[in-house]
């Protein structure tokens, strides 16, 4: 059994080095579209993703969910919600990559830790540990840095951030899978983005079909680039704590840093470097923080043991872990302040 255990630890782990180095990758890929603009990219990303989910499901058969789904109007809201704003962070990206802002995107991932939590104190009015307020604090002094440095906010970061954590927050309200939650929302984007490509097809504007076979194919595999991530992130999810996962998604933004700076030559001046590091550091904080909460609410759930004559052991005042207070909340969206938090950022 503990073999077996090992085993199944070891596939997750390597299903989300696999998942988060996908979505760090990513930004290789979006510039291989090239004539087709962001929008034309957007709208085939959403078409493409739905057909491909629909396969994928359709091997699985899991169509239960999406009947209660439709029995749900308010569910339903929060999921055609949750496809706006994610049509929001996608077009932002891939604009962004392509305009040579990689940099600038990457940093996105890296603050929305911070975002979210400042939407729980907000919105959910979540209480922050003291430690907490500093690495929010030193977020703060961050995009300040960063302001000065560019000469303006970054803008793109805090749009790729604030509309993710807004996502993350939504589907933690609809509480559907990943793959579940992609086949929803894109098939609320199909209508639209189909008849916007139909549009531009119309109107002369499409690449599609004007620039080889081959453009053709890397335009329908956006639906693999987009869909294939998410199948890893599962099998890891059902195989490692996501107190592991929650450090695995640092990945992704490290590798679109390293990419911008490293393969497509993006300039780095000093001030541009203090407020990374001062994100960095902020995310240090946060991470030693969400440690130390796991930690306590493991021995808080071993708790004192008596051990009375003629009865089996006892633990004494053990509290549920998803529900005693203090406990940490393991979730596999953003949304909770202070706890290893393993999201899906099928945005990249």
């Amino acid at each position: 059994m503990a073999g077996s255990s090992k085993g199944e630890h070891r596939i997750g782990l390597l299903n989300g080095f696999a998942a988060y180095g996908m979505w760090g990758l990513v930004p290789l890929f979006w510039p291989q579209l090239k004539p087709s603009a962001a929008a034309e990219i957007l709208a085939h990303r959403m078409v493409w993703s739905l057909l491909f989910v629909v396969v994928a499901l359709l091997v699985v058969r899991r169509w239960a969910w999406a009947g209660e789904l439709l029995r749900q109007p308010r569910r339903l809201a929060l999921v055609v919600l949750a496809a706006a704003v994610i049509t929001v962070n996608w077009g932002v990206y891939i604009w962004a990559v392509n305009a040579g802002h990689v940099v600038e995107a990457s940093l996105g991932y890296f603050i929305n830790p911070l975002v979210t939590i400042a939407m729980g104190v907000l919105i959910l009015k979540e209480r922050l540990t003291r430690l907490q307020w500093v690495a929010v604090g030193v977020g703060v002094a961050a995009v300040v840095v960063l302001t000065v440095g560019y000469g303006r906010p970054p803008w793109i970061s805090l749009c790729l951030a604030l509309s993710f954590a807004v996502y993350g927050l939504v589907k933690k309200k609809v509480a559907l899978g990943g793959v579940e939650s992609l086949a929803a929302e894109t098939a609320i984007q199909f209508l639209p983005a189909l008849g916007y490509l139909l549009w531009l097809g119309t109107h002369g504007g499409s690449t599609f079909t004007g620039h080889g076979a081959g453009h053709s194919a890397l335009l329908a595999s956006t639906g693999v680039v987009t869909a294939l991530p998410l199948v890893c992130f599962g099998a890891a999810a059902i195989r490692v704590p996501l107190s592991t996962l929650g450090l695995l998604q640092y990945l992704a933004p490290v590798f679109q840093f390293v990419l911008g700076i490293i393969y497509f030559h993006e300039s780095m001046p000093p001030e541009r470097w203090a407020g990374f590091g001062l994100v960095w550091l902020a995310l240090v904080l946060l991470t030693w923080n969400a440690m130390r909460s796991v930690r306590r609410a493991r021995v808080v759930a071993a708790g004192p043991r008596v051990k009375t004559p003629g009865a089996p052991t006892k633990t004494l005042d053990t509290p549920e872990m998803s529900g005693a207070p203090g406990a940490p909340e393991m979730s596999a969206t953003p949304g909770t302040p202070g706890t290893p938090q393993a999201s899906a950022p099928v945005d990249a």
